[in-house]
């Protein structure tokens, strides 16, 4: 035992160092864990933010004025009036996503009880603000007609809905992005450190060096996960405190250290699958293409991207047996909800159990490719 422990030390001192040797690895590390963290919490998003409104007053009077200053920030730059011959020559320009005509006599006919008709003009050219934005001028006009007319909310026909939106009441894209972006490259850089040190060491021929040293295949497998994990569990302590706290000011409600705990169990089965990528590539180019079949889909079924839920059933049973995907709801559930080890464990046990399986297949294939029977 003690041959052994003192083997797999000096085996990961030997796979901290070649990696500390790579250049181009140690920037692409630096890279996902700082640069790509900020650019995946700042990124252009879906959700409205900051969008170019115009109106046309041709109503002039106290509710058109006060329909104007119900569109604000964030959402909605502060609206500009703008006469009705400037419509079409502001949407060719770009100039705003959405100008809303308030016809003559509006606030007359709906006081009359009539139902006057507002125009809202759409650049639909930008989709996904369009889209949205339409929605969200909508809920307002109704809402400020409701309460200019004492009706709606203060109805004693309608129920007053009050939404409460809990861990993230802004609703702040910023918030997910960050973190998925840590789950993500957790899962990606794991598999391909761990693929790419044993790929290397066969096109420099120091695979050959081990074969010829009394060293079992556990002894080299453990510490290329072991190597590994260090990497990025470091990584992963700076995103946290230096890139999303500090830099980002997103708040982390859960238990850091049960994060990295639960980060741990995962890296003992990615490196898993990145060893047996390893093992049956014979150089990088093959390893790039395996990277894409393997670690994309895994990436974006997990959850991380669109909800589990909404995934077909067969794709969901598949997924069950990944770690990413229970990875996801540990990580979502400890870092955006607080929930402790005693909400989460099972998650944890699941992850072991397949970390183990994983790790047991990619030893038998590695032990039988370095022609090792010990």
């Amino acid at each position: 035992m003690k041959r052994t422990l003192l083997n797999i030390f000096n085996l990961v001192i030997k796979e901290l160092k070649s990696l500390l040797y790579d250049k181009g690895m140690i920037i692409l590390i630096i890279y996902v864990f700082s640069v790509a963290i900020y650019i995946g919490g700042t990124k252009a998003s879906t959700e409205l933010k900051n969008a170019s409104i115009a109106f046309v007053d041709d109503d002039k009077t106290i509710f058109s004025q006060r329909l104007i200053d119900a569109f604000y920030k964030p959402r909605f730059n502060t609206a500009d009036i703008i006469s009705y011959s400037d419509i079409d020559t502001n949407m060719d320009k770009g100039y705003y996503t959405f100008i809303i005509l308030i016809p003559s006599g509006f606030e007359k006919d709906l006081l009359a009880g009539k139902t006057p008709e507002l125009q809202v003009n759409v650049d639909a050219t930008r989709m996904t603000q369009a889209g949205i934005g339409s929605g969200y001028i909508s809920n307002i006009i109704n809402q400020e007609t409701q309460v200019f007319l004492k009706q709606g909310y203060e109805s004693s026909i309608n129920p007053n809905l009050v939404v409460r939106y809990k861990y993230n009441p802004n609703l702040t894209a910023e918030w997910f992005g960050s973190i998925n972006e840590v789950i993500n490259n957790i899962v990606m850089i794991s598999i391909l450190l761990s693929a790419a040190s044993l790929v290397r060491e066969r096109e420099h021929g120091t695979i050959e060096h081990l074969l010829v040293m009394p060293l079992k295949s556990f002894e080299i497998m453990i510490s290329k996960i072991l190597a590994v994990s260090i990497i990025i569990l470091i990584g992963v302590s700076f995103s946290l405190f230096f890139i999303i706290e500090t830099l980002l000011q997103i708040p982390i409600i859960g238990s850091i250290p049960l994060f990295l705990f639960a980060t741990f169990l995962v890296l003992f089965a990615t490196t898993s699958i990145g060893v047996f990528i390893g093992t049956i590539v014979q150089n990088m180019p093959q390893l790039g293409m395996i990277f894409i079949l393997v670690v994309l889909p895994m990436m974006m079924l997990s959850g991380s991207m669109s909800p589990f839920e909404s995934m077909p059933i067969s794709i969901q049973y598949l997924m069950t047996l990944m770690p990413t995907s229970h990875f996801v709801e540990i990580a979502q559930s400890i870092l955006f909800r607080g929930a402790g080890f005693d909400i989460v464990y099972l998650k944890m046990l699941n992850i072991v159990v397949i970390g183990l399986l994983f790790f047991i297949f990619t030893l038998l294939i590695f032990k039988k490719s370095l022609g090792l029977e010990k």
